[in-house]
């Protein structure tokens, strides 16, 4: 095969600025419009929903998924393809949770629980989402962008070094900018081209990864090499894993992944702040549904090309950065998917993908500095200083994505150790830690009316609390790291997915004590806001919200993801 050309070209160059001149001037023009926070942060509640699904898609999809899913995929094979099927939890998201955020009024996520349980719980939840943003969001997904230009762009700044920080740091400042200045409209109004670019790059490196696996055979060809030599693998590739596998027994995984995925589908202000946006219930609970749809698709488009890589490499078709760990030499997995743009695409298309992983980065990064600001603005700042005018609350939540931005930026260097090949299981691991009280506390309040703030408190800062003090054992005790005391070092090589269902136990019986040892909420307090106090009159209403249209949508979400799940549990078989 002809070799192709791995330097960035300069029509690869046109095509990135003419990208980036487009997204300054959608942020220009829809920054001129904000009135106020309500404008700023969920675009004047007018959002239709195939701009709320495509936010909600390009808002998950940012380049730690592209990067490292499909590095991921290189080196563990299918195994973190549960949390990409997770389409299934937006119909929970659907049917279960927007009617509750959406009917209550609320602008953020802590505002709702407040109403249900009160004032304490709201703050606690803001300050533990903040945190948790920048520290594993900002972090990881400037990381894997930053990972994009070191790969792509090696020798443009001097050294693979410069290449990475540089890409870092304008990256970071250039989507702050536009954040701040077009808030969530600006958000809304580039998520569908956004989307689009993510899809349609995505879908023609995995065509032309398969075309080459196959010798120019075809399409099919290269699927049934590609099947052929991960069979060798089966143990590295499979989806389901044996309880005696060290990462990812098949029993963890059925307990991790859906408390993970409730939690960040259904709780997270980052997701859901799309929802709110919508002009009323349907729209909204049909914004969520599209979501599901797109959120099939990832681990064809990610995940599958990061095993071609792999393949690739292995067949000596394509060589892959490699790496030492204790004496072995390993696949840099988040290599994988820049080294398919550089190895497999011509001039010109290259930069429209380049263009596709800025999309993902600047529309996750975007998302994640609107939804901090919001939650800083309206959970935290409008609580110390209530009765502020909309224009002071627009310009405080301008500064707190500035903030956000600039911690972001500072955190970089700490990511900068983390060994390389794993961002994405990295992720879910400290995402594991964090879910299991949250999820907790919205299940059990929405479910049970007994559950009062006592133990919404209770249950939100004692499971965090424990799941940072799991997060520090893993950090710094363990194999290879410090091996005494045994007992922290026991904890801190405990699986991540056994400890997120431990978690998770744990937080469910701070809740149940805490509200047991306190008198039960108000019958006016939780009128609305849980499913046995719902009135008659809203029941209607939810009920015409879930109409034909949004019916069929989750039935098609629940056939593909229930294909897939058929199809690749015995794809090796």
């Amino acid at each position: 095969m002809k070799a192709l050309n791995h330097s960035i070209s300069s029509l690869d160059w046109t095509v990135i600025a003419l990208y980036f001149v487009l997204i300054a001037v959608l942020a220009w023009w829809y920054g001129r419009r904000q009135k106020d926070s309500v404008d700023y942060f969920l675009a004047g509640r007018n959002a239709g929903f195939i701009a709320i699904g495509a936010s909600i898609f390009t808002s998950n999809i940012g380049s730690e998924h592209i990067v490292g899913l499909a590095g991921q995929g290189a080196s563990t094979g299918m195994a973190m393809a549960h949390w990409e099927l997770h389409a299934w939890v937006l119909i929970l998201l659907a049917g279960v949770f927007v009617p509750f955020y959406y009917r209550a009024g609320v602008e953020t996520i802590p505002q709702f629980l407040e109403k249900r349980f009160d004032a304490r719980a709201r703050t606690l939840l803001s300050v533990v989402s903040l945190v948790a943003y920048v520290f594993t969001k900002v972090s990881v997904t400037v990381f894997a962008g930053a990972i994009v230009f070191q790969t792509l762009l090696p020798d443009t700044f001097g050294s693979r070094d410069n290449a990475f920080w540089v890409g870092a740091f304008t990256t970071v400042a250039i989507t702050g900018l536009y954040t701040v200045f077009g808030g969530m409209r600006a958000i809304m109004a580039t998520a569908v081209p956004q989307a689009v670019l993510i899809l349609v790059g995505s879908l023609l490196i995995t065509l032309l990864g398969l075309h080459k696996l196959g010798d120019g055979a075809g399409l099919m060809a290269g699927w049934s090499e590609l099947v052929a030599t991960a069979r060798d693998h089966a143990e590295t590739f499979a989806l389901w894993r044996p309880l005696s596998d060290p990462d990812f027994p098949w029993l963890g995984v059925l307990i991790a992944s859906p408390i993970i995925g409730i939690w960040y589908w259904c709780t997270d202000q980052y997701i859901v702040q799309r929802t709110l946006s919508a002009k009323d219930l349907a729209t909204a609970r049909r914004g969520a549904l599209f979501g599901g749809l797109l959120k099939v698709w990832p681990v064809l488009i990610f995940l599958i090309p990061g095993m071609i890589g792999w393949s690739l490499h292995e067949r000596g078709l394509m060589e892959l950065p490699t790496r030492v760990v204790d004496g072995a030499v390993l696949i840099d997995g988040d290599s994988v998917f820049p080294m398919l743009v550089t190895s497999l695409l011509p001039a010109g298309v290259r930069g429209l993908i380049v263009a596709c992983l800025l999309a993902a980065l600047m529309s996750s990064l975007a998302s994640l500095f609107n939804s901090s600001a919001a939650l800083f603005t309206v959970d935290i700042y409008e609580k110390l200083r209530p009765r502020q005018s909309a224009q002071h609350l627009l310009r405080v939540g301008r500064i707190a994505t500035t903030v956000v931005v600039g911690l972001g930026m500072l955190w970089i260097p700490v990511m900068k150790v983390i060994s390389g090949g794993g961002l994405y299981q990295y992720l879910q691991s400290v995402q594991g830690y964090l879910a299991p009280p949250i999820a907790a506390v919205f299940l059990l309040g929405l479910f049970w009316e007994r559950v009062n703030a006592r133990g919404a408190v209770w249950g939100l800062a004692g499971g965090f609390l424990l799941g940072m003090f799991k997060l520090t054992c893993q950090a710094f005790f363990g194999a290879h790291k410090i091996a005494e005391p045994r007992w922290l070092a026991a904890i801190g090589d405990f699986n991540f997915l056994y400890a997120t269902g431990l978690l998770f136990a744990a937080s469910i019986v701070l809740l149940i004590v805490g509200s047991l040892s306190a008198p039960p909420p108000a019958p006016e307090q939780i009128r609305g806001l849980t499913f046995s106090t719902v009135r008659a009159e809203a029941r209607e209403e939810i009920r015409r919200s879930w109409d034909t249209g949004n019916k069929l949508m989750a039935a098609l979400i629940l056939a593909l993801v229930g294909a897939m799940y058929l199809y690749f549990s015995f794809w090796l078989d």
